[in-house]
């Protein structure tokens, strides 16, 4: 018999992987990036549907097995995509550092504090106004470079600090950070 293992997870991303299969990339707390497969969450009425969504943050239960992760339960927590708005663009923010993340953590990155970096940022866009969007989105992607060990300067703030008056801060010094962000790409070789 297998292991279980039980954990909070973020959905990231969802792909296709056969006719009601789909593959989902999760952010969890204790295994860092896992890439899983969900049976049957494309059919009609799925149980496992709601709490997989993207942007969905649930109690997730997987299985190691011989083709990898399989994914068989899931609690909804919070669905982070129905919470952010459209409007202002805070979908399309959280998308972005999705899909950077996707490309900067390779394998099954076990590093304990994006999950956190990553959840007190969607936080942030649902309960900051709009027009501290960009710093957060500008802070973020900082530390998630940082943790990554692509950038190497003083960061403002705690891990998940998202205060106005930090992000205040950022935003008056917005481009030394977008700067220093570009060569953390760089340097990641994507």
């Amino acid at each position: 018999m297998r292991h279980k293992y039980e954990t909070r997870g973020l959905v990231l991303a969802r792909s296709h992987g056969g006719e009601a299969n789909t593959f989902v990339a999760l952010l969890t707390s204790d295994l860092g990036l896992v890439h899983a497969r969900a049976q049957s969450l494309r059919k009609t009425g799925a149980k496992l549907a709601a709490a997989l969504a993207t942007l969905a943050l649930s109690e997730i239960v997987l299985v190691r097995g011989k083709e990898g992760w399989r994914l068989t339960g899931a609690v909804l927590e919070e669905n982070w995509f129905a919470r952010l708005s459209r409007e202002d663009g805070a979908r399309d923010r959280a998308a972005r550092v999705s899909g950077l993340l996707l490309r900067l953590v390779v394998g099954e990155a076990q590093d304990a504090e994006i999950f956190p970096i990553t959840g007190s940022f969607l936080e942030a866009l649902t309960t900051l106004p709009s027009d501290l969007h960009d710093a957060a989105e500008v802070l973020v992607v900082l530390r998630i470079l940082a943790t990554l060990g692509l950038d190497t300067g003083d960061i403002p703030g705690g891990v998940s600090d998202f205060s106005p008056a930090i992000l205040f801060g950022v935003t008056e010094s917005r481009k030394a950070y977008v700067a220093r962000i570009n060569t953390g790409i760089a340097a990641s070789g994507l």
